[in-house]
């Protein structure tokens, strides 16, 4: 069977971002983005997600770190979403309830093709580092991408750092289980026949 793999380069005034996956080969993830907190949580979603992932991105970050981090975003969700190809025997669903310290988030999504971002999470402003509302506008820019519906939920937690690396875990492990072939291996999971 092919590997099911894809390479995306994303180049603009602002960014330049190359992202390769393989949902098929893992390896231990190369990131390489400029922003270290943005590195650390791409490889912590890569490592628990089980899929081989690399990136090397550079933007505008010298203004602030938006526009890399939603182009990171859509990078990766236009290279899955190739990756996946007609998702012929995948699980499609996944979910994960995954505790950090005394932060706990649940993560679900589907590989549907239609994109959805439900997304509660309470992390509490900070006025130096990194800007945490920038978690949402990665993963609203990976969802369009990518055509998926994800739920993020925050259930509780108290250090900004442990909600995101809770989040960006339950996300790896839920998209792990998603892509994963079923014992169907050659059926589209849908009635209608296709995603």
């Amino acid at each position: 069977m092919k590997q099911r793999k894809a390479r995306v380069i994303r180049k603009t005034k602002e960014t330049n971002v190359t992202v390769e996956i393989n949902l098929d080969k893992f390896s231990v993830p190369s990131v390489s983005t400029t922003i270290g907190f943005l590195d650390h949580m791409l490889e912590l979603f890569a490592m628990h997600s089980g899929i081989g992932f690399k990136i090397k991105a550079s933007g505008d970050t010298y203004i602030d770190d938006h526009h890399l981090v939603e182009d990171v975003g859509i990078s990766i969700g236009q290279a899955l979403k190739e990756a996946v190809g007609d998702k012929k025997g995948i699980a499609r669903y996944g979910h994960f309830l995954l505790p950090m310290d005394e932060a706990l988030s649940y993560v679900a999504l589907d590989l549907s093709g239609r994109f959805f971002l439900s997304y509660e999470v309470d992390i509490k402003f900070q006025k130096t580092g990194f800007n945490y509302d920038l978690i949402q506008e990665f993963f609203y820019a990976f969802v369009s991408n990518a055509g998926i519906t994800l739920h993020i939920r925050m259930i509780k937690g108290r250090n900004n750092h442990h909600l995101a690396e809770s989040i960006f875990k339950a996300f790896g492990r839920a998209l792990g289980q998603a892509v994963l072939y079923s014992k169907k291996k050659q059926i589209v999971p849908s009635t209608k026949g296709v995603l």
